[in-house]
């Protein structure tokens, strides 16, 4: 998740972005991961799982697997099979090394140029990776084209109102937090931010893009989540009051409609 202070400039990207195989940024993001102080644990993990159908003898596609968490979970709730691929080489041998399991595959392959064949998944997860992508329309019919009827697609990013105007917290002069601006939300497109390093590029995307592209592609959309902790989360984590006041990020649940009897 972004820092409190990233700085942003629309600026163009290349396609496929690996950002993660650079040796600092690594480096920083897997101590976060490591030592949990970030909004993964804490918001994003327990919310997917909440809304995740029975895994029990599925076929899993994992898109931006990183170190494997999913995929190793997916397999302890029963799933058959899960493909799991990420554009870091870091990544997936990270993920290898914590992996002792044949069901699960490793692909060291981008998001972008993932082919798979035709309607053979019974479901898809991205966690806080399409974000990065440049092309969300395509990636969302490729998702769509390789899940089985009646299929299920589960992904979280960053939320619009993060990506948007990634300024960070506005402050007083004492660092208290006082607003976190919202500007240029219909300006679509690529920002250059800094996390663990510089120039790292996000795209943001409108709440409208996000679900009509779903729909528009064919998928029903069956839930859309605004993760919020609840109080005694808030209690034990005084410091993730902060997603109180601003969504850090957007789930949303689709399905590809089952084929009529």
């Amino acid at each position: 998740m972004p820092s409190p202070h990233e700085n942003h400039t629309t600026a163009p990207a290349p396609s496929p972005q690996n950002i993660y195989d650079d040796p600092r940024f690594f480096e920083g993001y897997r101590t976060l991961r490591e030592n949990d102080t970030g909004l993964n644990g804490a918001l994003e993990i327990p919310a997917m799982r909440r809304l995740l159908p029975d895994l029990r003898g599925k076929a899993v596609l994992d898109l931006g697997c990183g170190f494997g968490d999913f995929a190793r979970y997916a397999r302890a709730q029963g799933a058959e099979q899960v493909i799991a691929l990420d554009v870091s080489a870091n990544m997936i041998d990270a993920a290898r090394a914590l992996t002792d399991d044949p069901a699960i595959t490793y692909r060291h392959a981008s998001i972008e140029d993932c082919t798979t064949a035709p309607a053979a998944f019974d479901l898809t997860v991205s966690s806080l990776a399409l974000h990065y992508i440049a092309d969300y329309p395509a990636v969302v019919q490729r998702v769509f084209d390789s899940l089985k009827p009646g299929g299920t697609f589960v992904f979280s990013v960053e939320h619009p109102v993060q990506t948007a105007h990634p300024v960070g917290w506005v402050r007083d002069a004492d660092g208290n937090r006082l607003h976190w601006p919202l500007d240029h939300y219909q300006q679509q497109g690529a920002r250059s931010t800094s996390w663990f390093v510089d120039g790292m590029i996000k795209y943001h995307r409108t709440m409208e893009t996000y679900v009509n592209t779903l729909l528009d592609r064919g998928f029903q959309l069956r839930h859309l989540a605004e993760p919020c902790p609840p109080a005694e989360v808030l209690q034990a984590r005084p410091d993730l009051e902060d997603t109180v006041r601003r969504p850090p990020m957007l789930i949303l649940v689709a399905t590809k409609p089952a084929k009529r009897k």
